[in-house]
């Protein structure tokens, strides 16, 4: 079931992410409106069930993890909390000077996800559960690994489900190479999920510590997949294509 409820809520809300972040801008603004709604929801969510150790409560804060998350990606890929930098690199930067301006494009969304990580901690530090927090500082540690591998180049940098509001974050993208920090970011993903994994087989069959592992383990299998389609020829359109506005009218126009 841990399995189960992690797959689909990734699966069905990175298409209602891209699905929302690909329409008119005009709607940006609702959008961002029921996504802001949602996140502090969310955080509620994660207040109120990280008083109990049930299996419930730890369904309830993993969901309401996942919530705030989707709150912080949506106001990126809107173009809401980007960066101070919103145009195409310098191609004749290079060393520090590319990666100064490359930050500088992703600052904003970076130090909201940092702090609202740093929150999450110091409110679930002394709580009995801890899987919201935990949950949001591994999605958060995943997500900065994914992104300095984009910048440091990886063989497979496919970009399909990069907003038109933020195409010109391609031009910060390494060179399509494979270097010694992906397989390295995959083994330390891999180790993780390892961990989390026996934690999960250690604890008793059916209990609460039980779902929460299983849940942790299930969300850092998810990472090492998506870091391995950054090596493998694999299109991210293909999974969620059905999620992208001008992508279905396009297809539809073809067809015609």
């Amino acid at each position: 079931m841990p399995f189960i409820v992690t797959v689909a809520i990734w699966f069905v809300a990175t298409g209602l992410i891209a699905w929302a972040d690909n329409r008119e801008r005009a709607t940006f603004s609702t959008s961002l409106m029921v996504g802001s709604l949602a996140g502090i929801a969310g955080l509620l969510v994660i207040l109120v069930s990280s008083l109990s150790t049930e299996m419930w409560a730890v369904y309830l804060s993993f969901i309401g993890a996942l919530m705030v998350w989707g709150w912080h990606e949506l106001s990126f890929l809107t173009g809401a909390s980007a960066g101070p930098r919103r145009g195409p690199s310098n191609p004749a930067l290079t060393g520090i000077a590319r990666f100064r301006q490359a930050a500088a494009t992703v600052m904003h969304h970076e130090v909201a996800l940092a702090v609202t990580a740093l929150l999450l901690i110091s409110l679930s530090w002394d709580v009995p559960n801890q899987i919201g927090a935990t949950v949001f500082v591994l999605m958060f540690a995943m997500r900065l690994v994914s992104k300095i591998n984009l910048f440091v180049g990886v063989p497979n940098s496919t970009s399909e489900m990069l907003p038109e509001q933020l195409a010109y974050l391609k031009t910060y993208f390494g060179a399509n190479r494979l270097t010694v920090l992906l397989p390295l970011s995959i083994a330390a993903i891999a180790g993780v999920t390892v961990w989390f994994a026996k934690l999960a087989l250690a604890a008793p069959v059916g209990s609460a510590e039980m779902v929460g592992a299983s849940l942790l383990t299930t969300l850092a299998l998810l990472g090492v997949l998506e870091h391995l389609f950054l090596a493998l020829p694999f299109r991210d359109g293909m999974l969620w294509g059905w999620a992208l506005p001008k992508r279905r009218a396009a297809a539809a126009t073809r067809r015609d």
